[in-house]
């Protein structure tokens, strides 16, 4: 029987394969925008990453492929784990009971700690160790700050820090991504001679010779106190403590 495309079986047909083929092109649009969405965030990242390690950010893709090495640390026990690095979402992490613990001590407010961390070690065209950047964020005044830190191969002396994400008063708290308020913390000592994370955020402004303390920011003060908080509890016992022991056994510190 020949096929008649005006017959109602064939408005039918038509349709049908209209709605197929529409489908099979928003599916396609979606995953296409899904792949460069992913690929725009870990950009994003290497980005960061490079210039928390005072690193040059021209062709910073090719510069952090080449010279860093992500790596997934289990903060638990500061070994290293298999995976992916840049396939792994901290966030999902830490909200998930299963991949995360609740801090006894919150200082950083932050609920729940993943108990999987992504480090990125960074190599100098030498081939040496430069530097190790680690993720910190914590509650400042309104909202979680997310940044990054980079400690020299002493594993005590911060390089640099970047922080990228955050939801404090507009006007007031913007010094968290000012690129001359971060100069402050290179070469400042996260640790006393103790070993205690001894590093703070100086209401008033630190004292000369304070190899520890950065200025506070007058009016942001509790935004100041919460980055404050963070590090110390990124760097303590819950946070990075395990995975830096780890580090001075493969680096000699």
């Amino acid at each position: 029987m020949k096929f008649n495309k005006d017959s109602v079986l064939g408005t039918m047909v038509f349709a049908l394969a209209l709605s197929l083929f529409c489908s099979f092109l928003i599916t396609g649009t979606a995953e296409i925008l899904k792949e460069r969405k992913i690929a725009k965030k870990r950009n994003e990242i290497k980005r960061y990453v490079l210039v928390a390690a005072n690193q040059p950010t021209d062709d910073f893709v090719d510069f952090f492929d080449d010279n860093v090495k992500p790596q997934l640390v289990d903060l638990n026990t500061g070994k290293a784990v298999d995976g992916e690095p840049m396939d792994f979402d901290p966030k999902m992490a830490a909200i998930n009971k299963d991949t995360s613990i609740k801090p006894k001590k919150d200082l950083a407010k932050i609920k729940r700690r993943a108990n999987v961390a992504r480090i990125y070690k960074v190599y100098g065209d030498d081939g040496k160790l430069a530097s190790v950047v680690l993720p910190i964020y914590g509650k400042g005044l309104w909202s979680i700050v997310y940044g990054y830190i980079a400690i020299q191969p002493d594993l005590n002396t911060i390089e640099n820090v970047v922080f990228y994400e955050h939801g404090e008063t507009p006007g007031i708290a913007d010094f968290v991504t000012d690129p001359s308020w971060a100069a402050q913390w290179h070469d400042k000592q996260l640790f006393d001679a103790k070993g205690k994370v001894a590093f703070k955020v100086v209401k008033g402004g630190a004292k000369e010779g304070d190899v520890h303390g950065v200025d506070a920011v007058s009016g942001a003060t509790k935004t100041g106190r919460g980055i404050q908080k963070s590090v110390q509890f990124w760097f303590g016992q819950e946070g990075f403590n395990k995975v830096l022991e780890q580090l001075k056994t493969e680096v000699g510190a």
